[in-house]
């Protein structure tokens, strides 16, 4: 049988036990159903060596060799993952169209006595779902910006709001960036897992009540915030956050790895900066790296090239500023007075 998810929530929400996604796993690896486990009829080099033979052999000779890599897949994944699930489990499958793959595989499932289905037109209809939700409607939630000059805690604000309750965005965990030149976490996820982790976070919002999203550009490291979020969000009212020069590099100081972990990539960081700062300055700052004067390197930074950048876009800016706050010192008590009271205004 098969099933068409009509939104997101529906897909999510729908009576299955488990969702599988029996594409390869590059496929996987760039983007899928939040939630769904992989489980390939075709690694990535039986995909490659059955497209090849179909394009320059026979369509009939690759569905044949199609056939027996499926069968010999399906049964390691029967007597693998699949092996402790009793008679009444019920698992929806897709792959990349509701083709081939999804179905041989769901035939076989459904031969041993499980109640199978298969999303119609398969991942390509749930990316049209996340689609619709992030660049085809408007955001379904107020958005209020939590903001404030560099090293003044956002992140840690906006986590903090929301283990007290309020609702909130993570764009910078989302996308596994902070959005700045030192803030590469590790790889990025793919656009599209990106957008599919979001959507999966926008689906549950309650419309009711507002959402938290740190102040960002239009793109985290070199994720795209979808148009419908960015929309709301450039015209969303701000909660601004003040602090100290010396608190803010002593903030940054111990939250960036990038300071510490790899001097290297430090190092290779700031002498790019050379166009925009000049030899002499960037010259400084490599020295302050090597010394380890790390807070005396970030207040040279924030002071010389995040602040004066963030000054003129806030220039431009003419949103509503629903509250300052004042901090002193940014140590993790006072993050969570801040978040009390930014969950206060949110409420």
């Amino acid at each position: 049988m098969s099933y068409r998810p009509t939104s997101l929530r529906a897909l999510h929400e729908a009576p299955f036990d488990t969702l599988i996604d029996v594409r390869s796993p590059s496929e996987f690896a760039e983007d899928h159903v939040p939630g769904a486990i992989n489980l390939p009829v075709l690694d990535d080099a039986e995909r490659a060596e059955v497209g090849t033979i179909y394009v320059q052999e026979s369509a009939f000779r690759a569905r044949k060799i199609g056939a027996a890599l499926v069968a010999r897949n399906a049964a390691a994944h029967i007597a693998g993952p699949l092996a402790d699930h009793g008679g009444g489990w019920r698992p929806l499958v897709y792959c990349w169209r509701g083709g081939q793959r999804s179905n041989s595989f769901a035939a076989i499932l459904g031969q041993i006595g499980w109640r199978v289905d298969v999303v119609e037109g398969g991942y390509r209809s749930y990316r049209a779902l996340v689609k619709a939700a992030l660049y085809d409607t408007a955001f379904p939630a107020r958005v209020v910006l939590i903001d404030g000059f560099t090293g003044t805690a956002k992140t840690d604000i906006l986590a903090a709001a929301a283990a007290r309750g309020a609702q909130t965005i993570d764009l910078e965990g989302l996308a596994n960036h902070r959005g700045s030149l030192f803030g590469g976490m590790g790889g990025q996820p793919a656009q599209k897992g990106f957008e599919s982790a979001l959507a999966d976070i926008v689906h549950g919002l309650d419309p009711a009540r507002p959402v938290l999203v740190e102040a960002e550009s239009s793109k985290v490291g070199e994720r795209v915030v979808p148009p419908a979020l960015w929309a709301a969000m450039r015209a969303a009212p701000r909660i601004t956050v003040r602090a100290p020069m010396a608190a803010r590099a002593a903030y940054l100081a111990r939250t960036y790895d990038g300071f510490d972990a790899d001097s290297a990539r430090l190092d290779a960081i700031l002498a790019s900066m050379t166009r925009l700062q000049g030899h002499d300055r960037v010259a400084l700052w490599r020295g302050m790296a090597v010394s380890g004067a790390h807070e005396e390197l970030a207040a040279e930074l924030m002071e010389h090239h995040y602040d004066p950048r963030y000054a003129r876009q806030r220039s431009r800016d003419e949103d509503e500023l629903l509250a300052t706050i004042d901090a002193e010192r940014l140590d993790a008590e006072e993050i969570g007075a801040i978040a009390d009271e930014v969950a206060r205004l949110l409420s």
